[in-house]
């Protein structure tokens, strides 16, 4: 790998200030851990991203802010900083959660993932920036395939989370049986697979609820248990459906 002079040409903008925390999980750790692994220092950093990726407003001080989690990178900035580290951006903004996250963590174009979905590229840009999802099931399902979305990041970005605790809230807390039918709507698997997970987390519920009476009243640490656990709804749904379908499911 040609690296960048020792002593790269440094420009003397003013030094990034600190930013308001970025809805981007920009992984900073993975950035220094990379940028060590490769023998560089930040103004090596700085120089690639300046001279090969055409950032020239980049210094020193921009790549350490990013290190330290004080400042991130904007989308273009990420790329770069990525190709200059030679690892893809996934590796820099930790787990993708929203529609464009996953788009650059695959290094995709808006262009790309609008073609591929049959979407006009500026309604699609518009679904990003509002992260709202306005596509059909066939549209979803090519989204998916595309950006190699998991069933519960599909959920997520197609903007069904909301809707799927309020179901799954329901069926902990009534008669689980009947949000069978509505939760299928919203998450395409096997029904047996659906009515074993919300058997189980009405169960559980049911638990909680049994311990907080045999505790005197409702007032103590197994009723915020209950609320605790309807507030974490959907990541326990997701759980039980990983143990019914891993390895070691019967």
């Amino acid at each position: 790998m040609r690296r960048p002079s020792a002593r790269p040409n440094r420009p003397s903008p003013s030094p990034p200030t600190q930013t308001a925390p970025t809805t981007r999980p920009f992984n900073a750790p993975a950035a220094r851990r990379l940028r060590a692994a490769l023998g560089m220092a930040p103004e090596h950093v700085a120089h690639g991203m300046r001279v090969s990726y055409g950032h020239p407003h980049v210094t020193p001080d921009h790549v350490m802010a990013w290190e330290r989690g004080a400042a991130a990178p904007t989308d273009s900035e990420l790329t770069a900083l990525a190709g200059v580290l030679w690892c893809s951006p996934a590796e820099l903004i930790g787990r993708p959660r929203t529609l464009r996250e996953h788009r650059i963590a695959r290094c995709l174009a808006p262009e790309d993932v609008a073609r591929a979905v049959g979407h006009d590229v500026h309604a699609y840009l518009r679904m990003e920036e509002t992260e709202s999802w306005r596509g059909t099931e066939r549209q979803a399902a090519a989204l998916a395939d595309l950006l190699r979305l998991a069933l519960p990041d599909l959920v997520t970005v197609t903007g069904r989370d909301a809707r799927l605790g309020d179901l799954l809230r329901s069926a902990a807390t009534t008669r689980w049986q009947a949000y069978v039918r509505p939760v299928t709507k919203l998450v395409p698997l096997e029904r047996r697979l659906l009515e074993n997970a919300l058997q189980g987390l009405h169960e559980d519920y049911q638990g909680h609820m049994a311990a907080t009476l045999s505790w005197g009243g409702g007032s103590g640490d197994a009723g915020d248990a209950g609320r605790d656990f309807l507030d974490r709804i959907v990541e326990h749904f997701w759980t039980k459906l990983q143990d019914d379908t891993g390895p070691g499911a019967g």
